[in-house]
């Protein structure tokens, strides 16, 4: 007999229509895939039951009030909302979801947020002392409403004890491909991955952006190029002279273009195109620390301790312990 996964997701006016439905239909197609044996079993839950009105426009149907959610539930889901003022995009945090989460989450196995819902879990007093992360645009706002949680705004997705805490909009459904992984393990996962056209993983230590994406693209189509030459030949020799000669340019011109378009210095867009190349090695495999070093074109062992050092806070085997175990 199947094992029954109780999902509850909560709505409320304004929720981010993606970051319901993505998680759903991940676990929707794992049902599907083990012929029902994942029992997941999905429910929104609002203050009333009823439509709720999303922020793309299409509403969605709450099963159950918040005063009904009653007995064990395996997974808690909170998703976010973000509202628009003199300031800015803000995370938008309901009063009468962090009143219910503070109440709910002791019958939850788990507790997941996506998004800017990591900011009602945080009103909610279920991030103290813990480790989150939540979308780019809302970390600052994050850590300055709640000094007492460590936010960090780069993983797609943080895992504390039986809290997970993920990034922005699509990241919500690798989010849930991993807890997939967890329930029902990594084949699984892979199935559903396929059926989706999704990623197998992308693990939750990635940061939200690639180092090419998180510069904006260059006025000089050369530049952009050369960007994506980079990131292509890591294990190459990509000295500024190379470079330089590669745009046919002078080493002093080339910096100084280099500079003005990206923001950075040749040296160092290299080096952290490395290093990002390096926390995907340590996430996603288990190769010797020699080989992950060579094959990102970071030489040897020593230079990558100082550059992910250097970049992360820390040192190659414990961004792997943390983010290999968890991924």
């Amino acid at each position: 007999m199947s094992r029954t996964r109780r999902v509850v997701i909560a709505v409320f006016p304004g929720v981010d229509l993606l970051d319901v439905t993505g998680p759903a239909e991940v676990f929707a197609v794992a049902d599907r895939e083990t012929g029902g044996a994942a029992g997941y079993r999905v429910e929104l839950a609002g203050r009333t039951r009823g439509e709720v009105a999303t922020s793309a426009g299409p509403r969605l149907v709450a099963d159950l009030s918040f005063d009904e959610v009653d007995g064990v539930l395996d997974t808690l889901l909170v998703p976010g909302a973000v509202e628009t003022g003199p300031g800015g995009e803000t995370a938008r945090v309901d009063a009468d979801v962090v009143a219910w989460l503070a109440r709910v989450e002791p019958q939850a196995r788990r507790v997941v947020s996506v998004c800017a819902g990591a900011h009602l879990l945080a009103a909610a007093g279920l991030l103290d002392g813990r480790t989150a992360t939540t979308h780019w645009s809302a970390a600052a706002q994050l850590a300055a409403d709640h000094p007492e949680v460590t936010v960090d705004p780069d993983p797609i997705f943080v895992r504390c004890g039986s809290v997970w805490t993920g990034a922005g909009i699509s990241s919500c459904m690798d989010l849930a491909l991993a807890l997939v992984a967890e329930d029902l393990g990594e084949e699984v996962a892979l199935a559903v991955a396929r059926q989706l056209v999704m990623y197998l993983r992308r693990p939750g230590g990635q940061s939200q952006f690639s180092v090419p994406l998180s510069r904006p693209p260059a006025a000089r189509r050369a530049i952009d190029e050369l960007r994506m030459f980079i990131v292509d030949h890591l294990d190459g020799d990509l000295s500024a002279a190379v470079l330089a000669a590669r745009m046919c340019l002078s080493e002093r011109h080339f910096a100084r273009v280099f500079r003005q378009e990206t923001g950075t210095t040749p040296g160092a867009y290299v080096e952290a195109a490395r290093v990002e190349a390096a926390r995907r090695l340590l996430e996603g495999t288990d190769q010797p620390l020699d080989r992950v070093a060579a094959a990102c074109g970071l030489g040897s062992v020593e230079t990558l301790h100082r550059a992910l050092r250097k970049q992360t806070g820390t040192t190659p085997a414990a961004y792997r312990r943390r983010f290999r175990t968890t991924a």
